[in-house]
């Protein structure tokens, strides 16, 4: 009688797993609408910085050679294979054939070659990121569907710039479109673009990687009020929040069995930015007294509800070089006070913190820290400021005491090589550490200077570094395949699914 429940049971197990493999097949069908907070200012992300743009567009519309996967891979898209010369200087991508623009026209390496020369033209085209391309000495049509791009110097982080939004491949005949109709590759080809409420994409029927998309149509909304968003998902007016669902409503959404939330990380590093070129901010023992005055965990717990990985410097978990440096400053206020007294400041001091008035965890997290702060005698007067005037007055002029603020860009510890950039932070050692990193063609090799980077900004404490702002994605139970994680500043919906 044993024997016979045991292979009963079993039998019943391995039927039950058969038809929930089954019920997890991919359907093929229907549409989705993803609430975005906020509209981007245009679709072409070789010239604009707003991480709203390739939230759209990346793998969704347009494709460069290689992307970035879910798992924060690179791998092959327009190209199918790549091959890197012994030196390190000449990069050969042999092109997948068969592949068409949304508008009929074949792809080839003309193509390529036309979008790395007009990336390379700064002064014509107003390229936002020409440092991803500075290196390259030539592109060569081999065939056409060869290419082999030459470079003057060994630049380790080549490949990744190719995998990022600034480099998908523009169609020469509609370059003019990107702006407000791009035609790309991708699975989904641009439908409209109704100013202040939505972006539509189609299926792309003839998409190169047979098989996908699943869904025949997808809509971003845009939705600027956090609460109108849960309202809309709540109603069924929408699908999916891709992103800045507070963590107290994530919190809530979990509990409901209609809705699924995904814990997941971004690329985005949320830092208290430093003017490193103002007193008292000019003495490392200042901001290393800062950095020992505020409790990471607390921090993550008050304005994040819990979400949210600490960070030590300025790289998140997901990259390959990351190490964690957060145990460099531990809480400790009375280490602070001492750091202060040497610095000469016993008594503290007052500064003012600008918080951009347009995101909550910045200004929540600035909240906070000027609480900590004030535990060690340094008390910050808090000033909310317009999005548009911290762009003006912060990032670009430097005209600022502290600020918070997340950097989503991927693997950009190297802003820290730039004495003019708005942390106003100048040190030799760091920029010829990171100018051997990004020339060192030995992966091992390139991991420990890239290391070594992360430990340089760490121990002058440029900044406060605080945590990776979660993903918090949060949607109907029925969505299937969406991205945990975002490695890259996307909304990847290639292979997302529509459970019936």
């Amino acid at each position: 009688m044993k024997r016979f429940a045991s292979v009963f049971f079993i039998s019943l197990a391995a039927t039950l797993l058969a038809m929930n493999a089954h019920a997890q097949q991919p359907v093929y069908g229907g549409s989705m609408t993803v609430a975005m907070g906020v509209e981007p200012p245009g679709l072409d992300p070789t010239t604009a910085t707003s991480a709203v743009i390739p939230r759209v567009v990346y793998s969704n519309v347009l494709e460069g050679l290689v992307k970035i996967d879910r798992n924060g891979k690179i791998v092959p898209a327009l190209a199918k294979s790549h091959k890197i010369s012994k030196d390190g200087k000449e990069y050969t991508f042999v092109l997948k054939k068969g592949v068409k623009f949304h508008d009929g026209k074949p792809f080839d390496a003309e193509d390529v070659k036309f979008t790395f020369e007009r990336l390379m033209d700064v002064q014509k085209t107003g390229t936002v990121h020409p440092e991803y391309y500075k290196d390259i000495d030539s592109v060569q049509m081999v065939d056409s569907h060869t290419i082999k791009i030459r470079l003057k110097n060994v630049n380790s982080m080549f490949l990744f710039n190719l995998a990022r939004p600034d480099s998908i491949i523009v169609n020469k005949q509609a370059v003019d479109k990107l702006k407000s109709a791009p035609v790309g590759t991708g699975p989904f080809k641009f439908v409209e673009w109704i100013p202040s409420d939505h972006i539509t994409l189609a299926k792309f029927e003839d998409y190169h990687r047979k098989g996908i998309p699943y869904l025949d149509k997808v809509t971003f909304k845009f939705i600027g009020d956090p609460s109108a968003q849960i309202a809309s998902l709540k109603a069924g007016d929408i699908d999916a929040i891709a992103y800045d669902v507070s963590p107290e409503n994530a919190l809530l959404l979990e509990k409901d069995p209609k809705f699924k939330v995904f814990n997941g990380y971004t690329t985005t590093k949320v830092i208290m930015s430093t003017n490193n070129s103002r007193k008292p901010f000019t003495d490392v023992r200042v901001r290393r007294a800062m950095a020992h005055a505020i409790d990471r965990n607390a921090l993550i717990k008050g304005a994040m509800s819990g979400y949210g990985v600490p960070i030590g410097s300025h790289m998140d978990p997901g990259n390959p070089n990351y190490i964690d440096l957060t145990s460099t400053y531990p809480y400790n206020p009375e280490k602070a006070k001492q750091l202060l007294t040497e610095a000469g400041y016993p008594n503290g001091f007052e500064a003012i913190i600008k918080l951009p008035e347009r995101y909550v965890y910045a200004k929540r997290s600035g909240e906070i820290i000027a609480d900590m702060l004030s535990q060690v005698g340094i008390n910050l007067k808090i000033e909310l400021v317009e999005w548009g005037q911290w762009i003006d007055r912060v990032f670009k002029n430097a005209d600022y005491d502290l600020t918070v603020i997340g950097h989503a860009e991927p693997f950009d510890i190297s802003i820290y090589a730039n004495p003019k950039y708005y942390f106003r932070y100048d040190n030799p050692k760091f920029q010829e550490t990171l100018k051997k990193a990004e020339m060192e063609p030995n992966p091992k090799v390139q991991k420990e200077l890239y290391i070594a980077c992360q430990k340089i900004i760490t121990e002058d404490a440029v900044n406060g570094f605080l945590y990776v702002l979660p993903s918090l994605p949060t949607m109907k139970k029925e969505v299937m395949n969406w991205w945990k994680d975002y490695p890259m500043t996307a909304i990847d919906v290639t292979e997302v699914w529509i459970q019936k």
